[in-house]
């Protein structure tokens, strides 16, 4: 080297930068799978991910990606991660982000966004919005990060409070300069965090333990809830032992099915009406009495006096609607132990009187429900649909269910039963459409098991366009479609005469199978229960993407499923 060439100290030294720092970071604490999709100013960086060996599955839409990373929490009790690009990728995303928040699963949305200097002073930058701001009020934190030392604290900061307490949805805004910041590379790697104890146990209060099982004790007609925060705990063995020791008939939410399973002699599942009304005391494990449990009062519930034990972490969930007799705040891994262990080994069994009552109510309204599960008209209504799948889930326990519609959903969450925990993933607290294909791509993904995702026409209208994410990741999803021409059903008129189809009708006849087979998937049409059987049956045993359409009489279905009590009516009539 000539004399006076020598090279400056910061050209001789490693050198490290954002996009790497971040990548370090999220393997640092086991996050290795990424959902987006790719676009200023997050390419670079998802390719370097993947390159890295992170995982990085692309969508075709970023609701769709927000939808597999949010179930992707739920499954694993780790952050489900989604990248968006900025501005309206970064909304796309939102949607997922809040939905995951409402339903308490740990999430967190990376969006690139512009440069805060020209943001700040409105002047205009590429695809420019205030994200941060925009975020907050729908997530449970959000965090900006503009420098390359501050992303390992950053990313920890998200962690933390995706999983801790009651989990949720997190936003983590990555200025597009944030990426190419350099800095010496050791000083780097000393940034990083490795969380630690991210969710720490909560014990619960041994009063409160004390004070619930004394009305428990007390009931005559008593009743558990299990609700989805009770199957996200995974603490499986204990609230099984829980259930059993007390005796008492247990109502799962529609994500706890199979945390015992729907055949168990203690389930209610059957017998729902009758439970909520003439139970005397309830205990709600990882519920929340929301619209989905009539908010605890109404007609819903009956006339019988109430007492509630709630089990949550969340202390203002206590008195959210009713009064709450015995509140019980802590993980639910954790009250159930305790109150397992407050039990002693002389438990008095449950009222045989109840406990006969709801048995009788539950095989009645099973043998009512029987033969219309077994019938094999041509067009199929959803129960001769059902039928047939319902056997198909029993021989296949492992399989996940994914379910969205509105007669699609309320009717599957009816009929088919489930064995074991985590197997039924749908819509959630919000009851929202469009979350199929998202979360039959997260399920797949992290869980490496088959997935049947049962639809309705209009949900699957939504995330659609991802069969092609499932083809090009060639997943194992077999989706069906209830196809009866439109929404509710298909046989509404337009009735102002015009030549517009009905609101509520989509195209007549309509093949949904044919969109499949573009990608190379497998498409089948089928119009009978048996060629339905036959096709998903072969779906299932060769992991292979398929779609079915099943064609289901366009007058079966009603106005919004079960809650079309939820329809505002008019109370004026056309004169």
């Amino acid at each position: 080297m000539a004399e006076g060439t020598a090279k400056k100290p910061e050209e001789t030294q490693d050198l490290t930068d954002g996009f790497h720092l971040l990548i370090d970071a999220l393997k640092l604490n086991g996050l290795n799978t990424i959902y987006g999709v790719p676009g200023i100013p997050i390419t670079d960086f998802g390719r370097m991910a993947q390159a890295s060996g992170i995982r990085v599955l692309s969508f075709r839409h970023e609701q769709n990606a927000g939808y597999a990373a949010a179930i992707a929490g739920f499954l694993t009790k780790k952050p489900g991660l989604c990248l968006t690009v900025s501005a309206p990728g970064f909304l796309n995303g939102l949607t997922a982000l809040a939905h995951a928040t409402t339903n308490c699963f740990p999430m967190i949305l990376m969006s690139g966004s512009s440069e805060r200097e020209i943001v700040d002073l409105q002047q205009g930058d590429y695809e420019e919005m205030d994200q941060l701001a925009i975020a907050k009020p729908l997530c449970k934190a959000a965090f900006r990060v503009l420098h390359a030392q501050d992303i390992g604290i950053a990313l920890a900061r998200a962690i933390r409070a995706a999983v801790s307490g009651r989990p949720g949805g997190v936003y983590l805004d990555l200025p597009a300069k944030l990426f190419g910041q350099v800095m010496n590379a050791e000083a780097g790697r000393k940034s990083l965090v490795k969380v630690i104890d991210a969710a720490p146990a909560q014990i619960p209060a041994p009063a409160a333990v004390k004070r619930a099982l004394e009305v428990l004790k007390g009931a005559k007609r008593p009743l558990i809830i299990l609700g989805k925060g009770a199957a996200y705990a995974q603490a499986d063995e204990a609230i099984r032992s829980f259930v059993e020791k007390t005796g008492i008939p247990f109502l799962p939410m529609s994500m706890a099915k199979g945390l015992l399973p729907d055949t168990h002699p203690q389930c209610a599942g059957a017998a729902r009406s009758t439970v909520l009304k003439d139970s005397d005391v309830v205990m709600m494990i990882g519920a929340r009495l929301n619209w989905l449990l009539s908010h605890g009062k109404g007609k819903t519930w009956g006339e019988a006096p109430k007492k509630f034990i709630q089990i949550d972490i969340e202390p203002r969930e206590m008195d959210s609607n009713v009064e709450i007799a015995a509140p019980v705040v802590g993980d639910i891994g954790s009250c159930v132990q305790a109150l397992l262990e407050a039990m002693g080994s002389s438990w008095p069994a449950a009222p045989a009187e109840w406990v006969n009552a709801v048995k009788t109510k539950r095989e009645e309204n099973v043998t009512k429900m029987a033969p219309r599960l077994m019938n094999n008209n041509v067009p199929m209504d959803y129960h001769g649909a059902l039928g047939v799948l319902r056997t198909i889930v029993k021989e296949r326990p492992d399989a996940i269910l994914v379910n969205e519609g509105a007669n699609a959903l309320d009717l599957t969450r009816g009929v088919i039963d489930m064995y074991k925990p985590r197997k039924r993933i749908d819509v959630g607290t919000w009851g929202v459409m469009g979350i199929g294909m998202g979360y039959a791509v997260g399920a797949a993904v992290e869980t490496g098991k088959p997935v049947l995702a049962i639809e309705g026409d209009s949900a699957f209208g939504f995330s659609g366009m991802e069969i092609e994410t499932i083809c090009r990741y060639q997943l194992p999803v077999c989706v069906v479609i209830f196809n009866n021409d439109g929404i509710y059903r298909g046989t509404d008129v337009n009735k102002g005469g015009g030549s517009d189809p009905a609101t509520t009708v989509f195209v007549k006849g309509a093949r949904y199978d044919k969109m499949i087979e573009a990608f190379g998937g497998t498409g089948v049409n089928a119009t009978s229960p048996d060629e339905l059987k036959r096709a998903v049956n072969a779906a299932m045993d060769s992991g292979k993407p398929t779609l079915i359409n099943a064609v289901i009489d366009p007058a079966a279905g009603s106005e919004s499923g079960r809650i079309g009590n939820l329809n505002p009516q008019s109370a004026l009539k056309k004169k």
